[in-house]
């Protein structure tokens, strides 16, 4: 399939590792959730393995599986209870506090002078609320896509095909970070830009592996992103 590198009339966000830096808040709540069930600290490495994978976009099933990995059979709702329990905390004072906006200030606005905004995130709507409020409360994305919004998660399109009707006819481009957001863009037909962050040890691993699902380019941040923009064909 060749995807036009063309100007975009919609840009679409993942959150976590796109928007958020979330090492110290998913990430940590994955591993925290695991070492209270099994008393077992995971490496980043094996989380990043799962997501590299692909099928593993949602943190709740995957602490569910490294639970169930170890030999402890613990009920998937109290997984979720406990994970959202730490993330959380109380009145959000929890992990989520560790979350790092990513986008420069005036990035988005400047984007949306360009383009329309919306996001296509695994996260459930409350999770995404808290932090895009915290964050970007006066940025309007539409549609924001979150978990409840598909019958079918990533690596499925079904959040791309949901953008891609209301904005029929139009060029798209979706920055994710994960294959199961690349496979997603793959399937929908949609122009998709990785995103690696060079922090990390396994950056050219992650980034090589969004290349190969058809990513037109790979960037480190998305703070690079208008460079991209202003130099695309309009």
């Amino acid at each position: 399939m060749v995807i036009s590198r063309g100007a975009p009339d919609v840009l679409v966000f993942d959150m976590d590792g796109v928007l958020v830096e979330v090492m110290q808040s998913y990430r940590e709540a994955i591993r925290e959730t695991v070492q209270h069930f099994t008393g077992e600290l995971i490496s980043h490495d094996l989380i990043q393995d799962f997501k590299n994978a692909g099928g593993w976009n949602n943190d709740w099933a995957l602490s569910h599986r490294l639970v169930l990995d170890r030999g402890k059979n613990v009920e998937y709702a109290t997984v979720v209870d406990y994970f959202n329990r730490i993330f959380f905390g109380n009145n959000g004072d929890g992990l989520i506090r560790r979350e790092r906006w990513m986008p420069a200030a005036g990035l988005l606005e400047n984007l949306a002078e360009r383009a329309s905004l919306a996001i296509f995130t695994g996260r459930v709507k409350y999770e995404a609320d808290a932090t895009l409020q915290r964050h970007a409360a006066s940025i309007r994305f539409d549609p924001l896509i979150t978990d409840e919004c598909v019958a079918n998660p990533k690596p499925a399109p079904d959040g791309l095909e949901i953008i891609k009707r209301q904005y029929d006819g139009k060029h798209i481009w979706y920055l994710g970070d994960t294959v199961d957001d690349a496979r997603s863009a793959q399937a929908a037909g949609v122009s998709f830009i990785g995103v690696s962050t060079p922090h990390n040890p396994r950056h050219e691993e992650i980034a090589n592996a969004l290349r190969d699902l058809g990513a037109f380019t790979v960037i480190g941040d998305i703070n690079e992103l208008p460079s991209l923009v202003n130099g695309a064909r309009w």
